[in-house]
Parts: C-alpha cells; sequence; structure tokens
C-alpha cells in the first residue's frame, strides 16, 4: 500500500451492510508513502495515526471534481492510485499557495523539486498553489523544510506587521490605473481611509468600513468624530491592496466634496444595502456621502507581466 498526501483511506466494515469510514491522508512517514499515515476522519476532523489493515485500501479523489474518484485494484487487492490531474480552469491560489510559490520562485525551485523535498505529490502541490487550501501542519512542516522558511511565515506569521516589508521585485514596474479599474477596485465594501482636517485643524487619516451605493463612497460614523468632520468639506479617500508574498499591490485615491446623508429614505436604504456594520462599533448611525470628483489608482507588478 503507497499513498501521497491528498489521498483517501477508506476502511471497509466487517459485517455486511455496516458503515465503512474515510478521511483523509495528511501526513506520511516513509518517503516511498508506506504506512503508517496521519489521516483526518471526515466523521470527527479528528487526526490520528493510522496503520492500514487488511480492510483497508488507498483511494484517490481528483482536485476540482468532488465526490469523483478513480480507482483500480491490483492484483494484491491494494487499490492502485492514478496520478493526480493538475486542477483545471483559472487558478485562484489561497494566502497561503501563493506564499509557497512566492518563496518557491524566490529560490529558483521548481515545483516538482519543491514536491519531492516535501515528500508530498506534485499534484497536491499544485492544487495549492493554484486553489485556496487549508494544508494540516504536516504539510506546512514538510514544506518549511524544502523551502528553507518556517511554518509561522507560510501561515502569514507577520501578518500583524505593517504590510511591505518583503523584498521588492526583481524588475517592478508602476502603472497608472484607468478610471473604470479605480471603480472596480474600489466597488462594493470594505475597509478604506479618509483623510480630514480635524476639529483642532490639525490633518488626520481614519480607517473606515464604506460601501459604494450609486456611485457614491458612503461610510457611517457618529457625531463629534473625526471622521464627522469630512462632512462639507473636499476630502480625500484611498483604499489599497498589499500582497507581501508576491511583492505587489494597488492603491485607489478618491477626491471628491463630503456631505451628511440626511434624506430619510436614503439612510434608510443605505442600512438595507449595507453589507457590515462599522468595527468599531457603537452607535454610529450619521452617514456620510463623498461623491468622487477625481479617481486615480496606481498598480505595482513586475515588469515581466
Amino acid at each position: 500500500m503507497r499513498a501521497h498526501l491528498g489521498d483517501q483511506l477508506v476502511i471497509e466494515s466487517p459485517t455486511t451492510g455496516g458503515a465503512r469510514r474515510d478521511g483523509e491522508i495528511v501526513g506520511l512517514h516513509h518517503e516511498d508513502g508506506t504506512p503508517p499515515y496521519d489521516v483526518c476522519w471526515s466523521d470527527t476532523d479528528e487526526v490520528t495515526l493510522v496503520f492500514p489493515g487488511p480492510d483497508a485500501h488507498i483511494r484517490h479523489l481528483e482536485h476540482g471534481q468532488p465526490g469523483a474518484a478513480r480507482e483500480s485494484q491490483t492484483d494484491t487487492g491494494e487499490a492502485a492510485v492514478s496520478p493526480a490531474a493538475p486542477p483545471s480552469g483559472a487558478a485562484n491560489p489561497g494566502d497561503i499557495g501563493r506564499r509557497v510559490a512566492a518563496e518557491r520562485r524566490r529560490l529558483g525551485v521548481s515545483r516538482e523539486e519543491t514536491a519531492h523535498r516535501a515528500r508530498m505529490s506534485l499534484s497536491y502541490l499544485t492544487y495549492l498553489e493554484e486553489r485556496p487550501a487549508d494544508p494540516t501542519l504536516a504539510a506546512l512542516i514538510g514544506l518549511a523544510g524544502a523551502l528553507g522558511t518556517t511554518v509561522a511565515a507560510l501561515r502569514g506569521g507577520g501578518i500583524d506587521l505593517p504590510p511591505g516589508q518583503g523584498n521588492a521585485l526583481l524588475h517592478p514596474q508602476l502603472r497608472d490605473l484607468g478610471p473604470e479599474e479605480c471603480r472596480t477596485l474600489l466597488s462594493t465594501h470594505g475597509v478604506g481611509r479618509v483623510a480630514v482636517s480635524a476639529s483642532d485643524g490639525r490633518p488626520a487619516v481614519v480607517p473606515v468600513n464604506y460601501e459604494v451605493i450609486d456611485d457614491a463612497i458612503v461610510f457611517r460614523t457618529a457625531p463629534g468624530s473625526v471622521t464627522a468632520a469630512a462632512a462639507d468639506k473636499e476630502v480625500a479617500f484611498e483604499v489599497d491592496h498589499v500582497d507581501d508574498a508576491l511583492s505587489q499591490g494597488w492603491s485607489v485615491l478618491a477626491v471628491g466634496p463630503a456631505r451628511t446623508v440626511t434624506d430619510p429614505d436614503a439612510v434608510r436604504r443605505f442600512a438595507k444595502d449595507a453589507h457590515t456594520r462599522p468595527w468599531a462599533g457603537g452607535e454610529r448611525e450619521m452617514w456620510v456621502s463623498i461623491r468622487p470628483t477625481s479617481l486615480t489608482g496606481r498598480r505595482i507588478i513586475s515588469a515581466d507581466q
């Protein structure tokens, strides 16, 4: 019996009609994929060390095709595992996958070599780098050792640190964004920063939860707060995103007049359409609307892209 990370271990019931048990193999103890295995059981989500008996076999579930299994029996009665097919469709990696890929490229190590060093199947690493995934501690330990980094770094252990502490790209390119791309990045909702002159005349930049409704940036605040001072003034509002794993990012700057929303129907509609309440909590029922007269943005990418 041989397995790769991500394969499924199935334990058949010894009694006719009895329930079988299955789980994902999340840890290997031998480079050749022979038992024992660390298995995360589907019925309990617990991880246990398993020495499979004669009632067990390996099954491979193809990535991107939930419930679709490929399995064949060898002449010894064991299930032969077919190699995993790379996931189809456009890549959409999670944070850990991006960090793994970034470290691998920084070292100049191929995906095949990384999988070999981590004692991980190439298909599993492909899946991890191209799809949102939640690898186990065993998988992360193997990848950290293969890439000469730490599990904390792959998990984003510096997440509480200010962004932008990673190394700059080898060939960075700063590109201006057009109005439509700026609107797309700004759209819906999130956290942005409003730059205002506080009541004492000093400039202040304050983060707020915002929405985009009818092409206007709207946020809730409390009367007398710093952000309430934005009303009836021209202000700047900035939204950005920094990807430390890839040393890339973008920013959008909106400038325009701000006003307090007093129409009861508009206030009710804003409250109804809001995705979230302000993270700061408290009574924040004063709505401020910014209608941009200027919308600019920039993006840092690799010149090779």
